[in-house]
């Protein structure tokens, strides 16, 4: 099916690609008084975001490895 290095290479070269593509972040755009108080932007910690980020690329680098290089174990006892 697929071999485990053209597996490898082809996430390493998304992550690659998602991580370099420069997109910006969005921002809200200006609203008047009553709306901006209602919602406050809570500006989150460089240290979280990342964390999120690496922590999400494991689950989905674990959902891959379990959907398609797992093998399991015969039970032919």
């Amino acid at each position: 099916m697929f071999s485990q290095k053209t597996l490898w290479g082809s996430l390493t070269a998304l992550v690659l690609l998602t991580g370099t593509s420069g997109v910006a972040l969005a921002e809200m755009p200006a609203h008047s008084p009553e709306q901006t108080s209602q919602f406050h932007r809570i500006e989150q910690p460089l240290g979280l975001k990342v964390g999120v980020a690496i922590a999400g690329l494991a689950l989905i680098g674990l959902e891959l490895w379990w959907f398609l290089l797992y093998k399991s174990p015969d039970t032919n006892s």
